[in-house]
């Protein structure tokens, strides 16, 4: 019998490995980082992106800080919506676990459309459900497998991204002015690009669309091998791997692209070879984009159905999707709920509406990880107090300062989940 009086769940298989957690997570935030979120966040940031860049990898260093050692000392799915429940009480476990899954289910839609505008643009939505639900019955086959397509995809978009930065990095760069790129004959040389506050604010919450993918890593806790040991590690080396990867790339696009065509482009790095003089390298780049956003996909419906899994376990769910297959000892019902979900928000789906609307509810949810790990002991692996306490007020700063729209609509979502959790505790 487990606390509370009911039955013990079914438990997952620990099967992952740090190169297989590491390869999820990296996975997640490399399609969704560099094909998706550099475009608005180069529109609220101009040329200043990489201060926004930078803004972001330190929001999610914090998180991925406090987010490791609470995954660390509870190694169960459902990442911060355990933690919370843990720490912090079981309405708090539940605004985690709701913001998660709400805005990761708009993130899985996002990569869904990312894939079909760059492989057969015109029919991005048909296409975007098929891949949903292919990836959901792979996912069915089991974890590990997941792991190893992801493994795959991550090495063929590492080339892809590899050749981009040479041809950025070493292309025509004559519409360009040290980092600050400009249109020839806009009359918009560098000094006319003021430093805006909340526009680097802004294009840092947008840009944290692409850093938030180390969450899959935590949130497959249960099947990590001696997660104490390989989660933290895991983390560490997905999100330096991505900082590093994301900084070549920005740089690139800003020595070949001005902030303007930037922000605008549909595929930013497809124009960015042609900027260059490489655009016979434009289908590679669409291909690359393409795979890049599946492997996003895969993992972020990894992600989510591991927190639904979670959340039935405790009935803030149906408890009906707790269940565990005896063969292959996956969520299969949690994970057939997901994907139902995707294909439905697909239907209506915008892809950067998606993105903002993602940041809130995971901005939003890295704000309580912190706040868990505040409270946690020094012999509980507690991490620097100036950690969780920079964490917890950036993740704030930062979802208050996305676009009005995302802002709105994510407070709904959550008053939403609030009405549902007292409906259900009455």
């Amino acid at each position: 019998m487990r606390e509370g009086g009911g039955p013990v769940p079914e438990e997952l298989a620990r099967r992952l490995g740090t190169a297989d957690a590491v390869v999820v997570g990296l996975s997640a935030m490399i399609g969704a980082g560099v094909f998706a979120a550099f475009a608005p966040a180069a529109a609220a940031a101009g040329p200043w992106l990489l201060v926004s860049l930078a803004l972001a990898a330190v929001v999610a260093y914090c998180n991925a800080t406090s987010s490791a050692r609470l995954a660390a000392l509870y190694p169960e799915s459902g990442g911060t919506y355990v933690y919370g429940r843990r720490r912090l009480g079981p309405l708090w476990g539940y605004l985690a676990g709701w913001g998660f899954t709400v805005g990761k289910t708009a993130s899985c839609a996002a990569m869904a459309l990312t894939f079909g505008s760059y492989a057969l643009p015109g029919l991005e939505r048909p296409l975007a459900i098929v891949a949903v639900a292919v990836l959901t019955v792979l996912n069915l086959f089991g974890v590990q497998r997941s792991a190893g397509v992801a493994r795959i995809i991550v090495a063929f978009v590492l080339a892809v991204l590899v050749v981009v930065i040479v041809v950025g990095l070493t292309g025509d760069d004559s519409v360009t002015f040290g980092w600050f790129a400009y249109a020839p004959g806009t009359g918009r040389a560098p000094g006319s690009y003021p430093f805006d506050v909340w526009g680097v604010m802004q294009g840092g919450g947008l840009l944290f669309f692409a850093f938030a993918g180390y969450a899959r890593i935590a949130t497959l806790g249960e099947e990590v091998r001696d997660p104490a040991r390989t989660i933290p590690r895991a983390v560490g080396i997905a999100l330096a791997v991505t900082l590093v990867v994301y900084a070549l790339v920005a740089v690139a696009a800003l020595r070949t692209l001005h902030p303007e065509l930037l922000a605008r482009s549909g595929a930013p790095l497809a124009d960015l070879v042609r900027e260059a003089g490489a655009g016979w390298l434009a289908p590679v780049v669409r291909a690359g984009a393409a795979v890049a956003a599946l492997g996003a996909l895969l993992a972020l419906l990894l992600g989510v159905s591991r927190t639904v899994l979670a959340m039935a376990r405790e009935r803030d769910l149906p408890g009906v999707l707790a269940a565990v297959g005896p063969v292959r000892q996956v969520p299969r019902r949690a994970e057939l709920a997901v994907g139902v979900a995707v294909v439905v928000l697909l239907v209506v789906a915008d892809l950067r509406e998606a993105i903002g609307f993602s940041s809130f509810g995971v901005l939003v949810y890295y704000a309580i990880a912190n706040a868990c790990a505040f409270t946690l002991r020094r012999d509980e692996g507690a991490p620097p107090r100036a950690v969780p306490v920079l964490g917890l007020a950036l993740c704030l700063l930062l979802a208050a300062t996305l676009p009005l729209a995302s802002v709105v609509a994510g407070l709904a979502v959550f008053a939403v989940g609030l009405a549902i959790y007292a409906v259900r505790h009455r």
